[in-house]
């Protein structure tokens, strides 16, 4: 039988939740069930029906406000009006596809390359854009492998690329349903508190190492490694410990691919781009719809010379990949995360925000560990602090207390015990408390 996925089934509603479900509630769920497919799923066992969003919050048919926790999408707010203006001055006057001239894909790509960091050389890297950040890893694959000439890959082992059948096939996360690749490696994650390593970032590059070793033993060509700098799906596991093992991948003549649809766009507040933290060098940077604020754009950046072996031989088109109005949406996400200082934003509140969610350990011994970078924060539950047994149920549990207190999140890592904190960008200090006493109110409610 195959398990359930962790990003998809472990906060969804089923239908034997559906006689709690008021009327209206239910009705609508019937519909979804009659006209969607059954792969969709909803968040919480009572589905939150939302009409409206601004900011960090959201509010439901009935007029009940949420604080938003979980959303990276909607990176700097939701409805942020730079964006819908943007959006609507650029439909009014031309959306049509990249096989005609435009200034916008220009101007955004150079204004792009401007974020790398310093230790890059910007000029090297040049740009493709798709709709979807599965679209982006899919490519980013094959220009690994057009580069390497190799087919192997290397993943964690709870790791989440898209739903394309290419990059379904790295994302462990979907569940054992969907297979995992023939030629794809699948690691433990660089998961400190679990493993107990000290040197999380030695131990990581020596399982790289042991993966190629184990690929060339089996005659696969190592192609290349694909990660999210923290590691959200797998935990959210911040730190600055992944130079050696990128320097394996590319002493292996391998390709590092830095997916960067969650941790990206000055999430982690240290760097505008997660992989920074740890001071690497990718060799294709992948993103997603954060970058457009939601609206459908995702892309990527590749080293001239990787990117060559495979856009020097194939034509690649995505008829509404880079798209005028979805350039003007992601050259105001740009604009906004520079005029109202986000990056600095987030690293000043995410280290408020962990502080205020660190001191409920005290509190609560079911609080294993609380890490964060930034506004992306993972909150570990556990059974009992000294086996760190996950607290899977407990942490269930919590999404549908902390739900009835007006705040939405989700759940991660491999085991399901770890609540997902990542916020619009524009979460706020005034917004700690609420999110504090919402969680150390669910906490008591139900570990007393």
């Amino acid at each position: 039988m195959a398990t359930r996925s962790t990003i998809m089934d472990t906060n969804s509603f089923r239908a034997e939740h559906a006689a709690a479900l008021d009327e209206q509630t239910r009705r609508l769920t019937e519909r979804r069930q009659e006209v969607l497919g059954g792969s969709y799923r909803l968040f919480y066992r009572k589905p939150v029906h939302l009409v409206r969003g601004q900011g960090q919050y959201l509010w439901d048919a009935e007029g009940n406000k949420y604080l938003d926790m979980y959303n990276n999408v909607a990176s700097i707010g939701h409805a942020h009006p730079a964006v819908v203006d943007a959006v609507h001055g650029q439909m009014q006057q031309l959306n049509t596809h990249t096989r005609y001239l435009h200034e916008r894909i220009l101007d955004y790509t150079e204004e792009l390359r401007t974020t790398l960091p310093e230790y890059l050389t910007a000029g090297d890297y040049k740009a493709m854009y798709m709709c979807t950040g599965s679209e982006a890893n899919d490519l980013a694959i094959r220009v690994a492998k057009a580069y390497t000439g190799g087919t192997g890959l290397i993943a964690t082992a709870e790791a989440y690329h898209g739903t394309s059948e290419l990059t379904s096939s790295i994302s462990p996360a979907l569940g054992s349903g969907q297979p995992i690749g023939e030629h794809v490696w699948l690691l433990p994650a660089p998961d400190s508190y679990r493993t107990g390593v000290k040197d999380i970032g030695a131990w990581f590059a020596q399982k790289i190492r042991d993966a190629i070793a184990e690929m060339t033993s089996q005659g696969v060509t190592f192609a290349g490694f694909i990660a999210d700098s923290i590691f959200s799906s797998d935990g959210v596991l911040p730190g600055t410990y992944l130079k050696e093992a990128i320097d394996a991948v590319h002493e292996a003549g391998g390709v590092f691919i830095a997916d960067e649809v969650q941790p990206g766009f000055a999430r982690t507040g240290e760097e505008f781009w997660g992989f920074a933290c740890h001071g690497v060098s990718p060799d294709i940077i992948t993103m997603g719809k954060p970058m457009g604020n939601g609206i459908p754009v995702s892309g990527l950046l590749a080293r001239s010379e990787v990117l060559a072996s495979f856009s020097d031989t194939i034509p690649y088109f995505s008829t509404f990949g880079g798209n005028p109005v979805s350039m003007a949406a992601a050259q105001a996400v740009l604009e906004v995360i520079r005029c109202e200082g986000l990056q600095a934003h987030a690293l000043d509140v995410g280290a408020q925000a962990l502080d205020s969610f660190r001191q409920l350990a005290t509190a609560h011994e079911n609080v294993g560990d609380v890490r964060g970078s930034g506004l992306f924060i993972g909150f570990e539950l556990v059974r009992d602090r000294d086996t760190r047994e996950p607290a899977r149920d407990l942490a269930l549990a919590m999404l549908e207390e902390l739900r009835s207190r007006g705040v939405l999140t989700s759940v991660a890592g491999p085991h399901g015990n770890v609540l997902k904190l990542r916020p619009p960008l524009p979460f706020s200090e005034q917004d700690i408390p609420w999110a504090t006493q919402a969680l150390d109110e669910s906490l008591s409610v139900l570990t007393r």
